[in-house]
């Protein structure tokens, strides 16, 4: 069974850092692009950040360059969120997506529908 497994998430204080992971079992990350989603009751889904099968392309919300990074460690068949500077704002359920690579590139418009997601994990930035 193909699953993904967001983990890593907490609360922190603002300017702090958390760092989420998308670990992946049933099937092997190498050749998929995986993205990373946020969603706040009420609001539209946002798409944070993507990786392509190519660990140097990548994608970035505005809310969130320079701030966020998208890393992936194929060995260990799984991709990172390094999220430094956070505010109030980035308090959200994140989710991670994977579909089959096309390309060298990724997607994270909001209603984009990878093949599969994990369940979500909290991030809460608050003092």
């Amino acid at each position: 069974q193909k699953q993904l497994v967001e983990s890593g998430g907490g609360l922190v204080q603002p300017g702090g850092s958390l760092r989420l992971s998308c670990a992946a079992s049933g099937f092997t990350l190498d050749h998929y692009a995986i993205a990373w989603y946020r969603q706040v009751p009420g609001k539209e889904r946002e798409g944070v950040s993507c990786v392509s099968s190519d660990p140097d392309s990548t994608y970035y919300a505005d809310s969130v360059k320079g701030r966020f990074a998208i890393s992936r460690d194929n060995a260990k068949n799984t991709v990172y969120l390094q999220m430094d500077s956070l505010k109030p704002e980035d308090t959200a359920v994140y989710y991670c997506g994977a579909e089959i690579a096309t390309g060298f590139v990724c997607i994270i418009s909001p209603q984009y529908d990878y093949t599969y997601w994990g369940q979500g994990t909290q991030v809460t930035v608050s003092s």
